[in-house]
C-alpha cells in the first residue's frame, strides 16, 4: 500500500498537532478544593459578638482560594446534613453551566463540577441559592485569585498582599426582605468583622496590615455588599497602580479612589515612602460605610512583621 506526500504530510501534522495537544492536557495542574456549607455562629466584630451566620467552611469570608491560569478547579461542595437550607457555589472565575454546576444543593449532598479558569484576576464566589441576598449577607462569600502565568514589568510581583472583602451586617438575619431593599444593615464588614484591622476606631481591634517602608503592597478588594459599590481610597497615600477586576491586562496608573461594583473587585497597588515611617487608612469613602466598620490600617515601618502578606497570611482572620 503506497501514501502521497500530501497524505502522509497531513498524517505527520496530525501526529504532531496531536502531541502538542496532548502535551498542554499534561501541563494543566489540577487543584482540588473541598468546602463545607455551613450554618454556624460566627463572631462579627473585634469584642466577639456573636451572629447567626451561613459560611462556606464556617468562617466569613470563606477560604482564599489561589490557582494560576490554565489550572483545572477540581471543586466539591458538602452541605452539612445538620443544615436546614439548602446552598450553592457561584464561582465568578467559572464559565460554566449556571442550571447545572451553580444548581443548588440540600442538606447532606454534595456538589461536584470541574472547571479550567482561562483569565488572571481576582474573582469573588458566593452562594446562589434563593433568596441569594440573605445567603450572601449572612457570610457566604469569599475570592478565588487567578494567578498570571508570570510577572511582567506592568503587574510586577509585589512584596506583600493582602485580600480584604468587605460585606455588609444584617442583624435581623431572618429578614431577607429588608437586605434586599438595603435596609436595616448596621455595620461594614472588613474580612466578617467590624473595624477588623482598625485599633484607631476600636481598641479592641488586635491586627493591622505591615509593610516595610518603600514596599509594594498589592491589596485584593473584593465588595460583597448586596447592592451598593465601593470608592476604596488610601488615605495618606495613592494607589500607585489600580487593576480592575484584578487582571493585569487592565492598568490604571495613580488613582486616589477607585470604584468597585457589587461583586467586582479590584488589585490596587501602593508603595510607601521608603525614607521614613508611614501609616495608611484603606477605607471606603463613603462615609456611611467608612464610619461603619470600613477602615483598614496599613502600618509601614522598619520592624514590620515579615511574615504578613506573605504565603498564608494574605487573609487575617
Amino acid at each position: 500500500m503506497s501514501f502521497s506526500k500530501s497524505t502522509l504530510k497531513m498524517a505527520a501534522l496530525g501526529t504532531a498537532l496531536g502531541l502538542v495537544f496532548s502535551t498542554q492536557i499534561a501541563a494543566a495542574k489540577t487543584v482540588e478544593i473541598t468546602m463545607h456549607a455551613m450554618e454556624n455562629t460566627v463572631e462579627i466584630d473585634n469584642k466577639g459578638t456573636k451572629y447567626a451566620g451561613w459560611t462556606f467552611d464556617g468562617k466569613i469570608p470563606g477560604p482564599l482560594v489561589r490557582v494560576k491560569v490554565g489550572d483545572i478547579v477540581d471543586f466539591k461542595l458538602i452541605n452539612d446534613k445538620d443544615n436546614k437550607e439548602s446552598h450553592s457555589m457561584d464561582f465568578h472565575a467559572a464559565q460554566v453551566d449556571v442550571l447545572d454546576e451553580f444548581s443548588p444543593v440540600k442538606p447532606g449532598e454534595t456538589k461536584h463540577f470541574k472547571f479550567k479558569v482561562k483569565l488572571p484576576g481576582a474573582f469573588l464566589y458566593h452562594c446562589g441559592a434563593m433568596p441569594m441576598q440573605q445567603h450572601i449577607a449572612r457570610g457566604m462569600y469569599g475570592m478565588i485569585i487567578v494567578d498570571p502565568k508570570k510577572y511582567t514589568k506592568k503587574f510586577p510581583k509585589p512584596d506583600r498582599e493582602y485580600v480584604i472583602i468587605q460585606g455588609q451586617l444584617f442583624p435581623n438575619a431572618d429578614d431577607d426582605k429588608a437586605m434586599l431593599e438595603d435596609k436595616g444593615w448596621t455595620n461594614s464588614l472588613i474580612n466578617g468583622k467590624v473595624f477588623h484591622y482598625d485599633p484607631v476606631h476600636d481598641p479592641d481591634a488586635s491586627i493591622v496590615l505591615m509593610s516595610k517602608p518603600g514596599e509594594r503592597v498589592r491589596i485584593f478588594y473584593g465588595n460583597a455588599n448586596i447592592n451598593q459599590p465601593i470608592a476604596a481610597h488610601p488615605i495618606a497615600g495613592i494607589w500607585d497602580r489600580v487593576y480592575p477586576d484584578g487582571s493585569p491586562n487592565n492598568v490604571l496608573y495613580g488613582m486616589q479612589t477607585y470604584g468597585i461594583p457589587t461583586f467586582g473587585s479590584a488589585a490596587m497597588d501602593i508603595v510607601s515612602p521608603a525614607d521614613k515611617p508611614t501609616n495608611n487608612a484603606i477605607v471606603d469613602h463613603a462615609m456611611r460605610a467608612a464610619m461603619r466598620g470600613a477602615i483598614t490600617v496599613l502600618m509601614n515601618r522598619p520592624d514590620a512583621d515579615p511574615t504578613l502578606g506573605k504565603g498564608d497570611k494574605i487573609q487575617l482572620q
